[in-house]
């Protein structure tokens, strides 16, 4: 068993196809109770449209979740992040590390025999400082948005999930007062997401998530149930 754990964190860890934006899994608080977090979240490569190029970022986050009901969580996050953006035909822009943020919602709608499922949404935009270039004043913005559906198995030592997400990743590039909206390449918004829940203690345990094709992403958080 240790074994197969130590197999599964090095998969997400080394290869580089196997990454993820955060979809949280299905683990999720009872009615009226808390889960707290850390998280990283690591964007190396995410295709734009046309000849916009590609878009990266790094972002640390303090995770809330809180369980209207059994089958119903709110999940909010706040922390920072930066954006570095590659033009095809010109040089990448880096926007300094500030302020980021998410909000979203998961939905339970199978909990039977250690199997789960659950439908979700998650948002997240990061807003970095602007700079200043041969252009003129330069500001990006990077808003995230992804539904997802996931399905779970509970075993004794952890409990992996697999599912499908559809994401969009929009990069806001603003020159003094010219804004324009930059999406994702829409050819790549389907992604297979693969995650685990590694218990530590019986209120603290690790997540770790992975995906296929949309995007080359990473994320790993430590939680805290209350």
């Amino acid at each position: 068993m240790r074994r197969l754990i130590l197999f599964l964190i090095l998969s997400f860890c080394l290869s580089s196809y196997s990454y993820a934006a955060p979809c949280y899994g299905t683990k999720m608080p009872g009615k009226n109770n808390f889960f707290t977090g850390l998280q990283y979240h690591g964007i190396f490569k995410r295709y734009l449209e046309n000849e916009y190029g590609k878009v990266r970022s790094q972002q640390n986050f303090f995770l809330l979740s809180y369980g209207i009901f059994d089958w119903l969580s709110i999940d909010l996050k706040c922390g920072g992040g930066d954006i570095r953006q590659y033009p095809i035909e010109s040089d990448e822009i880096d926007y300094p590390y500030n302020f980021a943020g998410g909000y979203g919602f998961r939905l339970k709608f199978y909990d039977k025999e250690n199997i789960k499922m659950a439908f979700g949404f998650q948002h997240i935009s990061v807003h970095p400082k602007s700079i200043n270039l041969e252009t003129g004043k330069n500001s990006g913005i990077l808003d995230d948005w992804q539904v997802s559906l996931l399905a779970s198995r509970d075993f004794k030592k952890f409990t992996p999930y697999l599912g499908t997400r559809w994401s969009r990743m929009d990069y806001i590039h603003k020159i003094w007062d010219n804004r324009k909206r930059k999406m994702s390449d829409l050819t790549k918004s389907i992604g297979l997401i693969y995650g685990l829940d590694l218990p530590i203690t019986e209120k603290i345990w690790l997540n770790l998530e992975g995906s296929a094709f949309d995007s080359e992403e990473f994320s790993c958080s430590i939680n805290f149930k209350f």
